[in-house]
């Protein structure tokens, strides 16, 4: 069943994680929901990830899930983007991409199952 995520980018041009090969670059609100979506159906941004780690072998696999259905939209409202993925993939693993992308700069607005 998939769970439908409210995202929010307050500031976009904040919304960049620590590690620029892994962070946002997109520019507008579909730019941002291709990459989140990109980074929820596709192993690319996990295995990325993965490969910065001191022992990349020791990370637990179960990170790496995707949902190769997962659909995220975006739109922009005043200066923020709202963002609405669409994915089976739990909480913890969308936040973990969330971070690495955007780092702490999103918020999680409402999350619905259905």
């Amino acid at each position: 069943m998939a769970i439908r995520y409210q995202i929010r980018l307050p500031d976009p041009a904040q919304a960049r994680g620590s590690e620029p090969s892994l962070a946002f670059h997109a520019h507008g609100a579909e730019a941002f929901a291709e990459q989140l979506q990109q980074a929820l159906s596709t192993p690319a941004l996990f295995e990325r990830w993965r490969a910065l780690q001191a022992e990349p072998d020791e990370v637990d696999p179960s990170l790496g899930v995707t949902d190769p259905d997962a659909r995220v939209t975006g739109e922009q409202r005043d200066l923020a983007i709202n963002l609405v993925a669409l994915t089976t993939l739990p909480g913890d693993i969308l936040q973990h991409r969330l971070r690495l992308l955007a780092g702490n700069r999103w918020e999680m607005r409402n999350v619905s199952h259905g």
